[in-house]
């Protein structure tokens, strides 16, 4: 499958050098959800330097760390359950004047081996409905990380923040299209977002097929463990069906599973948006 292959070196290099991705030293897959226009509040688009999204910060260099704080950062999200960072031997790191926050979506319990050898068979399939179902159960557990991130968002219409999980894909993905879709940004430009995941993964590429051979699934199934590369668009854009036909769309969900009122949406969205003219 061509969307398996490694991506042209030089295509990844020139992709990464320009928005939505920003560089931070020692994270990969950086972006800013800032400039999606707004379809529901037409002549608005979301606050460019106000929600990054990335990769585990674990590996950050002194370098990024400075980058994090001029990128004007003062709260870090970490999605990642403490099974995957003991799992992986990356704790969070200390950031002078930054707080970093761990907010599991799946505690220890959502990682015993059965639940974990399903995860894996689901995502080795590669078929949408696998994921599906995945995103299901994110959706399901994650109301409370992502009501951290949520309120935050609220009470901090001046302060930026980075939320991440692992590789920044999934969890961190259906974050981002919570924010985008609640902003009213189109379904399409939230799947683009999605996809590029694709080319921000790709410089830890051996990293990540390290850790993956390291499970039984993946160490006797290659093509297994590159699926976990594919950011497909269809992929998002069936999530985003999904969202609307089982959880009633994303204020229904917002307010379900993370308990935040219509005023209190209404504040998060009015604090992420900001004037088209403005970005001119």
């Amino acid at each position: 499958m061509k969307d398996l292959e490694p991506l042209d070196p030089s295509y990844v290099q020139e992709v990464l050098s320009r928005p939505p991705f920003t560089s931070i030293s020692g994270v990969i897959n950086v972006r800013d959800l800032g400039g999606y226009p707004s379809i529901t509040h037409p002549g608005k688009s979301t606050k460019p330097g106000f929600i990054y999204r990335s990769a585990e910060v674990a590996s950050i260099t002194d370098e990024g760390k400075e980058q994090v704080r001029r990128l004007g950062i003062k709260t870090v999200f970490d999605l990642r359950s403490d099974t995957e960072i003991k799992k992986y031997n990356a704790p969070l790191p200390t950031i002078v004047d930054v707080e970093l926050l761990h907010v599991p979506v799946f505690q220890i319990e959502d990682y015993s081996p059965e639940m974990m050898a399903k995860r894996y068979q689901l995502y080795a399939s590669g078929k949408t409905e696998a994921f599906m179902e995945l995103y299901s159960q994110i959706l399901d557990h994650g109301g409370p990380a992502f009501g951290s991130i949520l309120r935050f968002i609220r009470d901090h219409s001046d302060h930026a923040c980075l939320f991440h999980c692992t590789a920044g894909k999934d969890r961190t993905g259906i974050m981002a299209a919570i924010l985008l879709k609640l902003a009213g940004v189109d379904n399409v430009a939230i799947a683009n977002d999605y996809s590029l995941t694709r080319v921000g993964r790709e410089p830890a590429r051996e990293k990540i097929m390290e850790r993956l051979s390291k499970e039984p699934l993946f160490a006797s199934n290659n093509e297994a463990a590159l699926i976990m590369f594919t950011c497909r668009e269809e992929t998002m854009l069936a999530f985003l069906d999904l969202l609307d036909t089982k959880y009633g769309g994303v204020e229904e969900y917002i307010k379900n599973y993370t308990h935040l009122s219509e005023s209190d949406i209404a504040v998060i969205r009015n604090n992420m948006l900001v004037s088209s003219h403005s970005l001119l």
